[in-house]
């Protein structure tokens, strides 16, 4: 068994999310990827969408999988996590077959694998002084990464109602405890969700190209001590996979239309203050991930 769990049998590993064998990185593996931005500063009018094919050596590049839990408060939230999670685990196969390092970042649940080598592994790398400091004010729990005036203009969502989008609104709780299981965790990747033990994996591994994907982007996925703000602080290249993430949006509020213009919208404002998007085609050459409950045109 390649897990070092020998009280278990790998029915149960399985059934924790956890794979018994993982494909062989290919040597040498570049990433292909198709990358959009739309560089603006903030107070400047928007500009069009421009796409650049790029390059990434896949043995230097990391993917964090942010907050993708086994509940949430939201009802509607948690069912759009459970529908995305499959594709986003095919990806992240993918993508270790080429030597993509992955991270599993479930915030506040990192306890839930703290016996186990995924974790060890996080916790064991070697401390490494990041360029600049980390988040140190908190939010929901852990360090938190908040907007920054001069570099991002405000989100173009209103989320101040939490964006719960159910007919009868949820009431705001904690009910996570790990990460879905539906998402494997392969012997050779890691599990943290703090901003220090995440630098030290990189800088460990000498990784350049941080990956980010899961839930939910106009919050987590931006905010948390390992995320798109944080990186990008630190001097990595980012990029997020614009089809495998979610918002907290609800649509009755500001600007409108569905809440899937909501997440386009923050996507977009990720591409244009702080890094470019891709879609999981360019690791799978799949189709790229749509939500079944998506309404406009494809």
């Amino acid at each position: 068994m390649s897990y070092h769990l020998a009280p278990l049998v790998p029915a149960v590993l399985i059934a924790l999310g956890f794979a018994v064998l993982a494909p062989a990185a290919e040597p040498g593996s570049a990433l292909k990827l198709s990358l959009r931005s739309r560089a603006a500063a903030p107070g400047v009018a928007a500009v069009p969408a421009t796409v650049k094919a790029a390059e990434w050596d896949a043995a230097k590049t990391a993917i964090i999988v942010c907050d993708m839990w086994d509940h949430h408060w939201c009802k509607s939230a948690e069912a759009r996590v459970g529908e995305l999670a499959g594709p986003l685990d095919a990806m992240l196969k993918a993508a270790r077959a080429k030597g993509v390092f992955v991270i599993h970042a479930p915030s506040t649940c990192a306890d839930f694998y703290k016996d186990t080598p995924q974790r060890k592994r996080a916790k064991s790398a070697p401390f490494t002084a990041p360029p600049s400091p980390l988040a140190t004010t908190e939010r929901w729990g852990t360090c938190w990464n908040w907007p920054d005036a001069k570099r991002e203009g405000p989100l173009p969502i209103d989320d101040s109602d939490m964006g719960c989008d159910c007919a009868v609104k949820c009431e705001i709780r904690s009910p996570w405890t790990r990460q879905t299981a539906a998402i494997t965790i392969a012997d050779g990747d890691a599990v943290t969700d703090h901003g220090q033990e995440t630098w030290n994996l990189l800088a460990e591994r000498k990784i350049d190209n941080v990956i980010l994907c899961g839930v939910h982007l106009n919050m987590c996925v931006l905010g948390r001590p390992f995320a798109i703000r944080q990186m990008v602080r630190l001097g990595k290249n980012v990029a997020l996979v614009r089809d495998m993430t979610d918002t907290m949006f609800n649509p009755e509020r500001p600007p409108g239309g569905t809440h899937f213009d909501g997440t386009d919208r923050v996507v977009e404002h990720v591409e244009r203050y702080w890094c470019p998007s891709f879609l999981s085609s360019d690791l799978t050459g799949q189709r790229p991930f749509r939500f079944r409950h998506d309404p406009r045109p494809q």
